[in-house]
């Protein structure tokens, strides 16, 4: 996004005291900024996950950025908010050496004093920083290590589901269910799953609890709804290690299956991103285990999402050979053509199952 450097110039000279520049000035720059860039900075927009980032850009850039939020962040919400909103839509947070001041901001900001369109976009922020977030182990501070895994587990639930009797701070209150919000929460849940360290926190923190909570809504709407892929997602992915957890052996074996047909309904909103190929090879595995319960319908509906993915999948490998061709960089080809084996498997087994239904 262009301005940005004008934007960290302009903050620079108000920390250095600088009489002739006021607090105001930076957060000015960045209505400019966004301005520019076409970007509302309405919160019902804030759920627009498209990113306005670039490549060119490093995590030390915005370094500035979280130093500017740990600033402001206390009396001036709207450009907290501003600054969050740039965090999640850039594709980068910061830099090691700024992980533990922005992890602490965004605890901050989403505490439930805040305003509730501030906590969005501590939320969405998060949610692009997720990666990180997810990769706990690799984090050498001990003491940000337990802040993640403690603080920040629990403030994003308290952001999509408030503890009963807390009144949010303004009039907007949150429904139980909000579409987009609630695909944001389950997409950053799901890259945490993968991580076998999140696994007592989600659980601890009642995350879990609310994706299973979220199955009604997500698998037996009259709507489309991709949230069914990022559940299914989640759950595959801790029971494993939690197959005696008394929320998990709750769900019946149909409740199950619901999510694992559901989950292929709507797995192509995002089947060209490289975090949804693990997926993909775990929906596989998943479904084999629950299908054995379904209907001669379901199987039918089954083959045909199969099919369909497999074939997104094959255009994305003709694209990757052009690509070789060419000398550019290749996308995953050999995970890609991996989940082509395991998903045309799942298809046999379906048809096999499909067959029997005849005889």
């Amino acid at each position: 996004m262009r301005n940005l450097d004008v934007c960290r110039k302009i903050y620079s000279r108000v920390r250095s005291s600088d009489a002739s520049v006021s607090l105001a000035a930076p957060r000015n720059a960045l209505h400019f900024t966004f301005a520019a860039a076409k970007v509302s900075r309405e919160p019902a927009r804030v759920w627009d996950l498209s990113s306005w980032g670039n490549k060119s850009h490093s995590p030390e850039d915005f370094d500035w950025v979280v130093d500017y939020l740990d600033f402001i962040y206390f009396d001036d919400h709207e450009a907290a908010y501003d600054i969050l909103l740039l965090l999640g839509s850039m594709g980068v947070c910061c830099s090691p050496a700024k992980q533990h001041l922005f992890i602490e901001r965004l605890i901050t900001c989403m505490d439930s004093n805040m305003p509730l369109h501030l906590r969005h976009a501590a939320l969405r922020a998060a949610r692009s920083a997720r990666e990180q977030i997810a990769s706990i182990d690799v984090i050498d501070d001990a003491r940000l290590r337990d802040i993640v895994l403690t603080k920040l587990s629990s403030a994003i639930l308290s952001v999509v589901c408030p503890h009963p009797g807390t009144t949010p701070a303004n009039d907007d209150a949150d429904p139980f269910f909000d579409y987009d919000r609630d695909l944001c929460y389950l997409e950053l849940v799901c890259a945490l799953a993968r991580n076998s360290d999140w696994h007592p926190h989600l659980f601890g923190d009642r995350h879990i609890d609310r994706c299973i909570s979220m199955i009604p809504q997500s698998c037996y709407s009259e709507s489309p709804m991709q949230h069914t892929f990022y559940i299914a997602g989640i759950l595959l992915q801790i029971t494993p290690q939690q197959t005696s957890i008394t929320s998990l052996d709750s769900d019946t074996e149909q409740q199950w299956w619901d999510v694992m047909r559901s989950a292929w309904k709507y797995i192509l909103y995002d089947i060209n991103n490289a975090r949804s190929f693990k997926l993909l090879l775990v929906l596989v595995d998943g479904t084999k285990r629950y299908m054995q319960i379904a209907s001669k319908s379901d199987l039918e509906q089954l083959i045909d999402n199969v099919d369909y993915v497999v074939e997104e999948l094959e255009g994305l490998m003709q694209e990757n050979r052009r690509r070789q061709e060419m000398g550019q960089e290749m996308q995953d080809s050999e995970q890609v053509e991996g989940i082509i084996i395991t998903a045309k498997d799942l298809r046999t087994v379906a048809s096999n199952m499909l067959e029997s239904f005849g005889q």
